[in-house]
């Protein structure tokens, strides 16, 4: 498949899966924001089909940008850095991965990120979906004290909810799919 067709059979299962909208009503989310859409990405990257077609999106988006390895806040990041580590090494271009806890380790090296990556390293820190920015963000921190050069962040669903220009204040920022995108396919299935 090439790069358009993988974003388009994407953007199909997450609207399926993953995607909810209301108008009316909306959603609140975990900030205590209401939204009129709610999308839960794990219902995709957690399905077979859906982690492959994930992984080949963000490695077709990161191929080029000369990166050691990939990752983020535990949990959301987990499965796209992951899939994309595992479409990497397909590709002949491997990328380590590196988890970014919640909080320290409370016990031997009481470290924050876990992973083989060498301070230097230059990292892509992506997330599941932002909204406000603030997971991706200190993601982006912590992978920074821990010395890495963060080339770029990337979501895999962008809300455009101020999270694009808060992220891109730290670094350069991405996403794989965009609230206008999902809404847009919708449209299209009436």
């Amino acid at each position: 498949m090439n790069n358009d067709s993988i974003k388009q059979k994407l953007i199909e299962i997450l609207y399926k899966q993953s995607f909810k909208y209301d108008p009316d009503f909306g959603f609140t989310l975990a900030s205590g924001k209401k939204s009129d859409i709610y999308v839960d990405v794990k219902k995709t990257v957690l399905s077979a089909n859906g982690i492959e077609l994930t992984g080949r999106a963000i490695f077709n988006i990161i191929k080029d940008k000369k990166v050691d390895g990939i990752g983020g806040l535990t949990l959301g990041a987990d499965p796209l850095a992951y899939s994309a580590a595992m479409v990497s090494n397909q590709e002949g271009a491997p990328l380590n991965v590196f988890i970014v806890r919640k909080e320290a380790k409370k016990h031997g090296t009481q470290r924050w990120i876990e992973g083989v990556l060498s301070e230097g390293a230059r990292v892509i820190v992506v997330d599941d979906v932002v909204t406000t920015g603030g997971s991706t963000i200190q993601a982006i921190e912590k992978a920074k004290e821990a010395g890495f050069e963060v080339v770029a962040a990337l979501a895999l669903v962008d809300r455009e909810e101020g999270g694009y220009e808060a992220v891109s204040e730290h670094c350069p920022f991405e996403s794989v799919v965009t609230r206008t995108e999902l809404l847009s396919y919708g449209e299209t299935l009436k």
